[in-house]
Order: structure tokens, then C-alpha cells, then sequence
């Protein structure tokens, strides 16, 4: 489906976003770019419940630049915040690790092997890398270099002089009972205590210590860590005096003139959101709930920064098929990168875009991604035909493409299930996997395996990563002659049935009709009958000739499809398997 700069769709969630950000942009700031954000810690793999506070206004800054207006996407790297702990599952990282919290992110040496300067650096190009591979468009705003290089000190000053107001915001939730914990998609102790209310061990969660509240944290001189406490701040002089918990380092500096440190999170963010004019930022439930930083961030943004709260969707909890809840503060959980090693950035996208940003959803990395291929494939059938609804025709086109032009596409898509069946069964081999593809429809046979890239690379990567070994393909070497001894009449007729059509139907169409028909025909039917017209047991005798054919093929109850299975294995092996 073509992409074009104008949309017209107005019927799913992102063109209503989008019609609310353009007139809200247009109340606060006529005339000037729309501006989205988003925010990411690369405080460990950024997984793809991350994602989601990206592809969020990814989607709907599209939609706006669809529509010609000019919008930026920001994504803010939170790259000075604090190194908390140590992630389990992080390759060539151990315990030596734990000498860096209270750390910047970038202070803290990147995982043993990598490429990059620093652990943010490390995290922050995976996920660069596949926001690229999905066109994602962004200005990204490293927060390490806004604060050590002085563009906040504005912010930052006027913050410590309105520090009693900001405190008395905060105290309005001290008191309350905290809310019940819910489902987050950004891990608490990021989300809501990074670098946030705290001025160090010595004071309480909100950054009131014993000389009363500050908004900032220094990040102490000697030792470089954050476990620092304000003990006094002058603001007539900007002097302020901090001493350390970690290393018992003490000092005095100018605020006005010192860039090492930065303001809690809870000031932090709606600071930006009116340094930044930001107009939409999605917030995951974590920080939606009262006394969160959202909402905490709304009254400050406002009587503290004189900005406005941007319009923010709350986004819902995105899991992955057969696993637990991802949190990028511990190792194993799936990223970005990581899917797109097995699905083609189309159909990532698509499962983005078909659900509004409060509808959870899984991703698949076991078997439901053939059915969501098909599912897709099914979809793009629907689309080129006419017959797909409007906001399914919205999603795919918001799937394929941005405003900038489609996405890479597999020029001849074969079905993903087939694909990895072949792949399963040939180990890759490239010749063997072109002669088997090409055997699927003799009239229009596959000259390349280019064609059918990177679908292909995709379904193979998947086999080889996702799939245990135990439930791997491995042909029979030899015919299972006990069990063919053994067969009854009726079980050897059934082999003589399928041996003798395999040469008129070899075929990935042709095989389908003959596995299925083998049973009718032998019952007294046609192979052409249709359920309708057959009794249930026919069945029951499907699924028994079906276990027999993969016991003689694979030894085993169950494989890929009999057809892929049959052309894979080639028309001399099964005759020779099936003891002809």
C-alpha cells in the first residue's frame, strides 16, 4: 500500500491523537513545531516494553507529518541517572560491577567486549540501531550532556529558589497511603526512584534531609557518586555545601558555575516538559497512579516552570509470549533488536499500532508467531483486495511505512510457517532450502532466495534461537522397516495411496490435497469432498495416517506440515521411507 504525505484515515487511535496534538500544539506554540517525547534509561537492555514509550508518539508524530505539519520526536536519554544495580544476565558483567552505583550511567564502563566508552553508550546503540531498522525518526537529547554542560542552570537555580513551593507540592502526597503496586513497564526503582526524591543516604525519599528540602543532587566530586547530602544552600551566592555518605568528602561550590549533578526526578521531568515545549508523552501505569511523577509532575510543571503538562496517554503492559514481566534492571528479557532478529519490522510495528496504548498485548517468540504471520499475511490480502475495515487498513499502513516512504519489504513473501519448516529441516542449507522452495508452485518456481528475504533470514533465525532442540526436525536416515512390517492392510493401502499420486502432485497445493484425501478416498469418498460432506471419523483417520507418515519420516507424532515436510525431504527419500 502506498504511503502518502496526506492521511485521511480518522477512524483509529492514532489519527485522534494526533488531531488533539495538533490543535493543543497550535493553542500553546502557533506556528511552531509539534513536539513529542519520549524518555529512555539505558540502564540496562531497553526491552520492548520500553518500546512502547517510543513507538507511542513515534505513531502519532508520523500521523502529524503525514498530514504536513513539521514535528519533532524527542527521546530524552536519561543517561545521568544514577547506575543503581547491578543487572543479572548481562554478558561479561559480575559482582565487580557494584563499585559503580550511585554513578552516572556514563560514568560506569560498558560491559566486558563492548565497542562503546560507557554503559550508556553500550545500551543506548542496540536500541538506536533498531529504532533505525524500524523508521524511527528522533532527535535524541543526551541528559548527561544538558546538565555537565550548564543548559539547565536556569532550571536548576530556579528550582532551588522555589524549593519551599516544590516541597510543599510534594507534601500533599507524603502522608497519603501509597497506592497498590501495579504492573510497570519501567522498573520501579528506575521509574520512580532514579536519581529522584532523595539527597542521599542521609535523606528520605523526597530530598528532605535535616537542612530541609532540596530539588538537586550533586554528584560528589572525589568518589563520583550520588550518595550525597545538601547541608546548605545560599541563595544569594548560589553557594551550596554537600557533604558525601560514601567516601565522607565535603565540599562547597557555586551552583551558578557547577554542572555536576541534577535535579530530582520529579522536578526533573516536568522542568524539561517546559524547556522542551513538549505537547504529547505517553507515561506507563507506574507513573500514572496519584503521588507518581506524572501526576506530581502536572502541578509542578505549572506553578514551578510556568509550562503545561503534556497531553500523556497512559500505555498498558506489553509481555511476551511464555514469560514473566520484563524489567531492563535484570538480564534475559527480550529487546527491540532482539525481535526484529526474528520478525520483519513491519509486523513489530503492526503490533504497536493496532492496539491503543491502554490495551496490553504479548509479543511472540514461541510458536504463536506463525499464527501471527499468517495473521499479517492474512491482512495484506485483505488490504490489496479492498476488503479490509478502515482501521485495519490504517494499522497496516502505519505498519509498512512513515511518511518518508515504505519500509524494506520480502519482495515474495512465502508463508513464515513454511519457511521455518524448511529451514528446520535443511539447517540452512542454501541449496537445499532453494530446490525445496522452489518445488512449492512449479508454475511460478523461485529463481533466488532473495526473493524471499528477509522473511527467510527472519524464520531461520527464529528455528535456530527459539525453538529447543528437542522439538527440532531430524529425518530418518534409514526406512523404519519394523513398524512398515507391522502395518495392517489397511495402514499399507494408505502408503500405496500416497506413493502412487506423489509424482502428480508434487506441490505444496498438490501434497495438501493428497495427504487429506488419502483417508476420504479410502473411506469411499472423494478426495475432493469437503467436511461438510464427510462423517467425523474421517478425522480421526487424518490424524491417524498423519501420525503414521511422521513416525516413518521423522519418528515422532508430530512436524511441520506434511506437505513442506514431504517436498524438504524429496520425493526419492520419502519413497525410500516409506519403504517403497
Amino acid at each position: 500500500m502506498p504511503i502518502v504525505a496526506q492521511s485521511t484515515e480518522t477512524t483509529d487511535w492514532v489519527s485522534r491523537y494526533a488531531d488533539e496534538v495538533i490543535e493543543e500544539s497550535e493553542r500553546r506554540a502557533p506556528g511552531k513545531p509539534v513536539v513529542v517525547a519520549s524518555g529512555l534509561s539505558p540502564s540496562g537492555p531497553i526491552h520492548l516494553g520500553n518500546l512502547r514509550e517510543v513507538m507511542t508518539p513515534h505513531l502519532v508524530a508520523d500521523e502529524i507529518r503525514r498530514r504536513g505539519h513539521e514535528v519533532r520526536h524527542l527521546i530524552s536519554w536519561d543517561d545521568y541517572d544514577r547506575y543503581r544495580k547491578v543487572p543479572n544476565g548481562v554478558v561479561g558483567v559480575d559482582n565487580s560491577w557494584g563499585e559503580h552505583i550511585g554513578r552516572p550511567l556514563t560514568a560506569v564502563p560498558a560491559p566486558k567486549g563492548s565497542p562503546y566508552a560507557s554503559w550508556a553508550e553500550h545500551f543506548k546503540a542496540a536500541m538506536v540501531e533498531a529504532l533505525g531498522e524500524l523508521g524511527v525518526e528522533f532527535d535524541g537529547i543526551s541528559q548527561t550532556e544538558q546538565y555537565t554542560s550548564g543548559t539547565y542552570r536556569e532550571q536548576i537555580l530556579h528550582a532551588m529558589k522555589h524549593r519551599g513551593d516544590i516541597d510543599a507540592i510534594l507534601d500533599q502526597y507524603r502522608t497519603k497511603k501509597a497506592p497498590a503496586k501495579k504492573q510497570s513497564q519501567k522498573p520501579v526503582d528506575e521509574a520512580e526512584l532514579e536519581a529522584a526524591e532523595g539527597s542521599g543516604a542521609a535523606a528520605d525519599d523526597d530530598g528532605t534531609g535535616s537542612a530541609g528540602y532540596f530539588p538537586y543532587k550533586p554528584y560528589c566530586g572525589d568518589c563520583g557518586k550520588d550518595l550525597t547530602t545538601v547541608t546548605a544552600y545560599d541563595d544569594d551566592t548560589t553557594e551550596l555545601t554537600y557533604t558525601c555518605t560514601a567516601c565522607d568528602f565535603s565540599e562547597t561550590v557555586r551552583l551558578s558555575e557547577f554542572n555536576r549533578g541534577k535535579l530530582v526526578w520529579k522536578v526533573d521531568w516536568p522542568m524539561r516538559w517546559a524547556y522542551e515545549g513538549v505537547v504529547f508523552e505517553p507515561s506507563g501505569v507506574d507513573h500514572s497512579s496519584p503521588g507518581s511523577s506524572f501526576q506530581v509532575g502536572g502541578q509542578i510543571v505549572g506553578s514551578i516552570f510556568g509550562g503545561k503538562q503534556p497531553i500523556g496517554p497512559m500505555y498498558a503492559f506489553v509481555g511476551i509470549s511464555g514469560m514473566a514481566k520484563m524489567s531492563s534492571s535484570k538480564g534475559g528479557v527480550p529487546t527491540p533488536g532482539d525481535a526484529l532478529k526474528i520478525m520483519e519490522p513491519q509486523i513489530l510495528r503492526w503490533l504497536y499500532a493496532r492496539r491503543r496504548p491502554n490495551q496490553s498485548f504479548k509479543i511472540a517468540f514461541d510458536q504463536e508467531i506463525q499464527r501471527l504471520y499468517d495473521e499479517w499475511d492474512k491482512l495484506e490480502g485483505k488490504v490489496a483486495d479492498g476488503s479490509a475495515l478502515p482501521a485495519d487498513v490504517a494499522a497496516h499502513s502505519r505498519a509498512v511505512g512513515t511518511a518518508a516512504g515504505e519500509l524494506p519489504k520480502t519482495p515474495r513473501p512465502m508463508a513464515y510457517r513454511t519457511l521455518a519448516s524448511v529451514a528446520d529441516i535443511t539447517a540452512g542449507a542454501e541449496d537445499q532450502t532453494l530446490r525445496i522452495l522452489s518445488e512449492l508452485d512449479p508454475a511460478d518456481p523461485l529463481s533466488s532466495l532473495d526473493e524471499v528475504r528477509p522473511r527467510l533470514d527472519r524464520a531461520e533465525a527464529w528455528i535456530n534461537t527459539q525453538v529447543p532442540a528437542d522439538q527440532r526436525t531430524v529425518v530418518r536416515k534409514e526406512a523404519d522397516t519394523e513398524l512398515i512390517k507391522s502395518l495392517d492392510d489397511q495402514g499399507r493401502a494408505s502408503l500405496r495411496l500416497l506413493l502412487d499420486g506423489l509424482d502428480s502432485h508434487w506441490s505444496l497445493d498438490g501434497l495438501t490435497h493428497l495427504v487429506y484425501g488419502v483417508p476420504k478416498v479410502q473411506a469411499g469418498f472423494s478426495a475432493d469432498a469437503t467436511p461438510k460432506e464427510l462423517p467425523p471419523e474421517i478425522k480421526v483417520a487424518q490424524r491417524t495416517f498423519f501420525a503414521l507418515l511422521y513416525h516413518l519420516l521423522v519418528g515422532r507424532d508430530t512436524g511441520p506440515r506434511l506437505p513442506t515436510l514431504l517436498l524438504a525431504v524429496g520425493q526419492e527419500r520419502v519413497r525410500k521411507l516409506l519403504g517403497e
